[in-house]
């Protein structure tokens, strides 16, 4: 055999050469349509003309084209994550909140990323076009200073929930402040303090506004004289004590009692009370901190748990996944008093009573629950002006309190503790969570939200 022969046989032995394939873009160019066209019949989706739907599908079978499944998945699931932008994660309260998600969101095969703010509004900025630039599955905010209507931009991407404070026109999910502080305070002067001191924080934020509002109301409620000098401001980013609180104790007509806005404000006055060796007043917090239990005496504390802030704004952004179109709805979350000890303490023999309280210890002032400060911890409460036009009632049945109940001598009959609760968020998830959608403007109520996860 020559070489020409041996060369001639191995050619006509070899396979032709495989034909390209095809892409996207070679379908719509054959089919005289646009790649976004292919698309769309490809994926089986409406807005296609009949004949331009044939036209590309013949086109396809003719040049054989498979669509690329991974890309189609990996776009699928490009939008996967929950972004979280809050205070600061040092912060007890939202610690346990950003957990919460998190657990929620992997069991539903999501991934959370979060930043905080800072409680700082150029930060908070930043902080928002780094999450935004993510392909978000929603987004769960504490805002700082940004408006409505940069939230009410970004919902036009994904979903966006607030959380702790409202925005107009963006879903919330909240806590009743006013009422919060009025139940707090109330409680205090059932004890017979007259000298109630209420601990701020230097931040701009309603919430803590809100508390003094409430707790002021609670004192007109008692028939006791508001004093600004037992208003005292925590300075979040001081040495860590709240030394404020201390000259405050350290006066000779020093409170005999002490409302904290924040678990914050809350460990600063404690640690304050601790270095100076100072008597410890009746003291209660805005919110549950790290062994506060295991102080001597416990803190008593408003309990606004943030697993249920976490757990309803999660079920809030799902629903909005789900429901883009439905009106922005505010999310009320209960809240109790859970007495540890500190609260409970007694004012001290001999102790100042201010004199427009009337006949001091016997002002008759009760909490709702009807069994005193004591008690094991008692039903959401709601505030007086607006705060009181949102009712708060438990799931399923439809318990609910009034403004005037938080101060009334009898309990409302209809109150009802909030669930215990346990971990994981599995099981939280599917507690009956007692919150309330209402309507974003006027006092009408709506039916009580289901449980998250249910059908």
């Amino acid at each position: 055999m020559t070489h020409d022969e041996t060369v001639a046989a191995t050619t006509v032995g070899e396979a032709p050469a495989p034909r390209p394939r095809a892409r996207l873009i070679d379908v719509a160019t054959a089919a005289g349509v646009s790649p976004k066209t292919v698309s769309r019949v490809i994926n089986d989706e409406p807005g296609v003309l009949p004949q331009t739907r044939d036209r590309v599908r013949q086109t396809v079978r003719e040049l054989g084209f498979v669509p690329d499944r991974s890309a189609r998945e990996l776009k699928r699931r490009a939008a996967d994550t929950v972004g979280i932008l809050i205070d600061a994660i040092s912060d007890p309260f939202f610690a346990a909140f950003v957990s919460v998600v998190e657990e929620l969101a992997v069991a539903e095969g999501l991934s959370v990323i979060f930043a905080s703010t800072g409680y700082d509004a150029a930060r908070e900025r930043t902080q928002l076009d780094r999450l935004t630039g993510h392909r978000l599955a929603g987004l769960i905010v504490a805002p700082v200073e940004v408006e409505a209507e940069t939230l009410a931009g970004l919902g036009a991407r994904f979903p966006v929930v607030t959380v702790d404070r409202a925005r107009e026109g963006i879903d919330a999910v909240v806590i009743d402040d006013v009422g919060a502080a009025v139940e707090a305070t109330t409680a205090l002067i059932a004890r017979g303090h007259r000298r109630v001191a209420f601990m701020r924080e230097d931040v701009s934020y309603p919430t803590v506004s809100d508390r003094l509002a409430g707790y002021r109301s609670a004192l007109e409620a008692a028939g006791l004289t508001f004093d600004p000098s037992l208003v005292v401001t925590h300075e979040r980013f001081g040495s860590g004590d709240a030394a404020e609180a201390a000259l405050l104790l350290e006066r000779d007509d020093a409170p005999t009692a002490l409302l904290c806005a924040t678990s914050l404000a809350a460990i600063g006055t404690v640690r304050a009370i601790r270095a100076r060796g100072l008597r410890m007043p009746a003291l209660v917090s805005f919110g549950d901190f790290t062994l506060a239990e295991v102080l001597e005496p416990g803190i008593t504390y408003v309990d606004h748990d943030p697993r249920l802030l976490g757990a309803a704004a999660f079920r809030r952004l799902r629903e909005r996944a789900e429901r883009p179109d439905e009106g922005p709805v505010r999310i009320v979350v209960p809240t109790r008093l859970v007495p540890r000890g500190s609260g409970e303490v007694v004012p001290p023999a001999g102790a100042a009573a201010d004199p427009s309280s009337g006949s001091g210890a016997d002002a008759g002032v009760a909490v709702r629950s009807g069994a005193g400060v004591g008690a094991a911890s008692t039903g959401p409460s709601t505030g007086s002006g607006t705060a009181a036009e949102v009712a708060v009632r438990s799931t399923g049945q439809g318990a609910s309190a009034d403004a005037a109940g938080v101060v009334a001598g009898d309990p409302s009959p209809d109150a009802v503790p909030l669930p215990v609760l346990s971990e994981p968020a599995a099981a939280l998830a599917a507690t009956a969570l007692a919150l309330v959608h209402p309507q974003p403007a006027g006092d009408a109520d709506v039916s009580a939200a289901a449980p998250i996860g249910a059908p």
